[in-house]
């Protein structure tokens, strides 16, 4: 599922880091379906494990940047989802590298971050014009 102009929040840097997560999610998906390699899989689940956290500091600093009323609430959604996609890469390592594991974790993870997206990211969008 790529990154689509509905899930824009309407905050250039947060929109851009969401269109290089979807990029990276959906290139995992494809190598998991076309059984590529392991260690291509476990590279990407890497760069989405350290991706994820650096987007989700860097989006924290702007909501605290501009006084967002919802951070801490923000906090407690990037924190659950850093617990899942560590569950989701330990799985990865203890299946030995099953694919199988990967396609429909990453289904999950798509999901979560379309949610996530739709039902949070984009009211601080919504705050920021409020703000105008």
């Amino acid at each position: 599922m790529p990154w689509t102009p509905s899930l824009s929040v309407g905050v250039e840097l947060i929109d851009e880091q969401h269109k290089t997560w979807f990029e990276k999610a959906d290139k995992l998906f494809e190598a998991g379906k076309n059984n590529q390699a392991k260690e291509y899989v476990g590279e990407l689940l890497d760069f989405l494990d350290s991706y994820t956290k650096k987007h989700f500091a860097d989006e924290e600093q702007y909501m605290l940047s501009i006084h967002y009323p919802g951070l801490e609430e923000q906090k407690r959604a990037h924190t659950a989802f850093i617990a899942e996609l560590t569950k989701l890469r330990s799985q990865y390592k203890e299946s030995g590298g099953n694919l199988t594991v990967i396609i429909n974790a990453n289904k999950m993870v798509i999901e979560w971050l379309t949610k996530h997206i739709s039902n949070m990211d984009k009211k601080i969008g919504d705050f920021v014009r409020q703000k105008g």
